[in-house]
């Protein structure tokens, strides 16, 4: 969606590869992520909850705004999301905490979830902070900032965004003009990062060490423009679970809209736990060419036997097992251009399941 619309070593070894970046939230001293942190403190964590090492994250875009289903969630649908989220035995955490911890090794309450909102419309504004608020769930925002600038209708102001990061909501960057950025040359990625920045300096003060890419779409050579930026990490906009082994400049989110909040299948994903993987193939979200298949190798031990894998619409991918534990996902057709994005899940006991994502995403030229 976008506005227009265990191997136990390997998990060690990726969180040691980017410890250095996320070793620098601690020293974060600007009011945006202080004031988060502080909100998140102030929740503390549900007595008796059991720890774990994995949390899963949602993305928002817009409330109540039924014009854009594709993109808004309907306000009846989101009360009862966060009535879910209350009473369900999770906790909820800033995001900045969630990635302190898992960058860290230390451990998390037992179903910890985050929520984030990309583009900063105004029903984030207007209808879910003032909803998550009353709850006591923090929330990030991702800023795109040439439509504030632009004075959009449907966009926050500056005024409003600076008093969300006084209530505590942490602000995140998302480049200046919500561009594709996995489509664009890298001198223009590299001033959309520096306009964004620029703005974000002048009027809070400090530029975020979040970041969100638009559309959820990045690649190799943009994850290191992004990196080289200064940011702490970096969130598409893939179905998945955050865990120790993760990529921390391609973390994965749950897009929510109208279609996709049936309560059953939102509760699922809020109590998924991660689906371990290594050695994925094509390793570049930019493809050059419609791959025939993607594969990789999967880190846990049990059986295979129920793993299923599908698409952004749920149609069902086939695959095959080669030696060991080493999935190859067929793709009988040739993908359009634009995004693609690979979900696979493999029960857990309990009612939960093992997710693991991989974004796609193919040149429109």
């Amino acid at each position: 969606m976008g506005r227009a619309s265990g191997a136990t070593a390997i998990a060690a070894e990726r969180s040691r590869s980017y410890r250095p970046a996320m070793s620098r939230i601690p020293r974060i001293t600007h009011r945006i992520s202080a004031l988060a942190a502080a909100a998140f403190l102030a929740l503390g964590t549900p007595a008796g909850a059991r720890a774990a090492q994995s949390a899963v994250i949602f993305v928002y875009h817009r409330f109540g705004e039924s014009e854009f289903p594709t993109t808004s969630l309907r306000l009846d649908q989101f009360e009862a999301e966060i009535a879910e989220l209350k009473n369900g035995g999770y906790t909820v955490m800033a995001i900045p905490e969630i990635l302190r911890a898992i960058g860290d090794g230390r451990e998390l309450p037992e179903l910890t979830v985050g929520i984030s909102v990309d583009d900063a419309y105004l029903s984030a504004y207007a209808e879910a902070w003032p909803r998550l608020k009353k709850a006591g769930f923090p929330m990030t925002v991702f800023v795109a900032t040439d439509p504030v600038d632009r004075g959009f209708r449907d966009y926050m102001n500056w005024d409003q965004i600076r008093r969300l990061a006084k209530e505590g909501v942490t602000i995140g960057a998302h480049s200046a003009s919500h561009l594709h950025m996995a489509d664009a040359a890298p001198d223009k990625n590299a001033d959309e990062i520096a306009r964004s920045n620029a703005r974000f300096k002048a009027e809070l003060g400090a530029v975020p060490e979040i970041f969100a890419y638009p559309y959820g779409e990045t690649s190799l050579a943009v994850r290191e423009q992004v990196k080289a930026a200064g940011y702490a990490f970096a969130f598409g906009q893939h179905s998945g679970v955050i865990y120790p082994g993760s990529d921390f400049f391609n973390l994965p989110r749950f897009a929510i809209n109208e279609h996709f909040a049936a309560p059953s299948e939102f509760r699922n994903k809020a109590r998924s736990l991660p689906l371990a993987v290594k050695d994925l193939a094509p390793a570049d979200p930019l493809l050059m060419a419609s791959p025939a298949a993607i594969s990789f190798t999967v880190e846990e031990t049990a059986a295979l036997d129920r793993l299923t894998c599908f698409d952004a619409e749920g149609a069902a991918l086939p695959f095959t097992k080669t030696g060991g534990n080493r999935i190859e996902v067929k793709i009988a057709k040739t993908l359009p251009p634009g995004r693609f994005r690979l979900s696979c899940t493999l029960p857990a006991g309990d009612g939960r399941f093992r997710w693991f994502g991989a974004p796609y995403y193919l040149p429109k030229r």
